[in-house]
């Protein structure tokens, strides 16, 4: 009894925080991957779909982002492409136009204009009317008016502060953010035109745990007292029409931590539930890449050749990113250690758009202790006084309440919580009382054959040791 009650004092000060154990820490990353894994649909979301920057279009168009291959020009007719002949709901861009393109050689020309050419009138001409096609930027720039589409940046945090491009209009200004949401103090952004010409801009972090991998994207992150979105909310709110977007404190408290993004209202309401620091957990629907299952993945040389049929991708949501390895957007996932980190982002689209987002609670340390205290009674109260079949039965039956009870939370009510101590408590409990069980009953058996030894025949001592509850020193009156 006293070991185990010594265990779940253990057990209880490592939830409470008052003491940490990594391994339990990365036992509990292991039985969410494993939990997330078993529940995954693994079935085609037909709302969703990736334009693959792939290695056949890198070997027919050239290297990205280099020279005329991947001109801005280009990545327009691409983009003209899907908002206008395919009129999809939105489209996210997975990546950062940071440098001017000065691949079409205009400010060559213009120079020329100035100097060499000053005094040529029908030079001076043929540039005004051609600059505007020649400026690449430009181009871009209007392409991304006419559209829903939402621009991609990075945040980040070093000692340098390194900050680049024009940062878009954040979704609000606050003295003070949440407490315990994400803070960066640099960014890489699009270049000025490209970020005021677009519907929205979204930064594309994602979180990765000690162990490398991806389990969770912030969806608002913190920066110098603005409040920014991510890639994949941004294209989200650009697919519902713009809807109000509210952030959710924790219990309703005005200086509480983050809880929930919601967007719309009243019964059409959808909301995302996050962590404090404001990120949510990434509801992957089975193997990533082109041949995982989850998303349609269309080559973007199908999209620049026009071989889709117009309005095929009408009223879906598209993400352009890449699979290319030598484009490194690639991450280690939960569901496979090579992931195309787009589709990081296509699934945790597909999970708000199902809300089915689940989340780790701010309450989670506190279900956790109570949830020990309440195994520590059970095992405290049952395995001293029963016999080794009898713990090992009860050990097996608290195991599975735990299990079903956790599953009941994940999918009923999309609550990811703590799970690894509450069986490695109630293992490590069973274990060490069956092993004293079995150490006491061995011992007695050793005693009463000692003390019967010389008095009795061996084949009573041996009856005596299978059954020692039925023999003892003690005197027993006659009936």
């Amino acid at each position: 009894m006293l070991a185990t009650a010594a265990l779940v004092l253990l057990a209880v000060a490592h939830a409470a925080g008052l003491w940490s154990l990594a391994a339990l820490h990365r036992l509990d990353e292991a039985l969410y991957d494993r939990r997330l894994q078993l529940t995954m649909p693994q079935t085609l979301d037909e709302r969703i779909v990736i334009i693959d920057i792939d290695e056949r279009s890198l070997a027919r168009v050239g290297r990205w982002p280099w020279g005329l291959a991947w001109s801005r020009a280009r990545v327009a007719a691409l983009v003209r492409e899907l908002t206008e002949r395919q009129q999809v709901a939105a489209l996210a861009l997975d990546a950062v136009f940071a440098e001017p393109d000065r691949s079409s050689g205009l400010q060559n020309l213009e120079r020329l204009a100035r100097e060499d050419l000053q005094h040529d009138p029908a030079f001076a001409d043929w540039l005004a009317r051609a600059a505007p096609q020649l400026d690449y930027d430009g181009v871009l720039a209007r392409a991304l008016q006419q559209g829903p589409v939402a621009l991609g940046y990075y945040l980040s945090s070093d000692r340098d502060a390194r900050r680049s491009g024009t940062l878009p209009r954040p979704l609000a200004e606050v003295d003070a953010p949440p407490p315990g949401m994400l803070h960066w103090d640099g960014y890489g952004s699009n270049i000025a035109p490209l970020t005021e010409a677009a519907p929205r801009a979204g930064f594309f972090n994602s979180v990765a745990d000690p162990d490398g991998k991806v389990r969770a994207v912030p969806l608002v992150a913190a920066f110098e007292g603005r409040l920014y979105e991510s890639l994949s909310l941004a294209a989200l709110r650009l697919g519902l029409d713009n809807p109000p977007l509210r952030l959710e404190r924790v219990a309703g408290q005005a200086a509480g931590g983050l809880a929930a993004v919601t967007l719309g209202s009243g019964a059409q309401a959808l909301r995302v539930p996050v962590a404090a620091r404001g990120a949510a957990l990434v509801p992957f629907r089975g193997p990533g890449g082109p041949g995982g299952g989850s998303f349609r993945y269309i080559s973007a040389l199908d999209v620049l050749e026009g071989r889709l049929p117009a309005g095929e991708l009408k009223g879906r949501y598209t993400l352009l990113g890449f699979t290319a390895p030598g484009l490194m957007d690639l991450r280690a996932t939960p569901v496979g250690e090579v992931y195309p980190g787009v589709e990081v982002h296509a699934n945790l689209l597909s999970g708000m758009l199902d809300g089915r987002i689940a989340v780790r609670p701010d309450y989670a340390a506190g279900y956790e202790v109570a949830l020990l205290l309440a195994l520590g009674l059970v095992l405290i109260l049952g395995l001293p006084l029963l016999p080794v079949a009898a713990s090992l039965g009860l050990g097996l039956a608290v195991l599975g309440g735990i299990l079903a009870l956790d599953f009941s939370l994940y999918l009923g009510a999309g609550l990811a919580m703590p799970l690894a101590t509450a069986l490695a408590l109630t293992l490590t409990a069973l274990a060490v009382n069956m092993a004293l069980g079995y150490f006491v009953e061995s011992r007695a058996k050793r005693e009463l054959a000692q003390q019967f030894a010389t008095y009795v025949p061996p084949e009573l001592v041996r009856q005596m040791v299978r059954n020692p509850e039925r023999y003892g020193m003690q005197a027993r009156a006659e009936e």
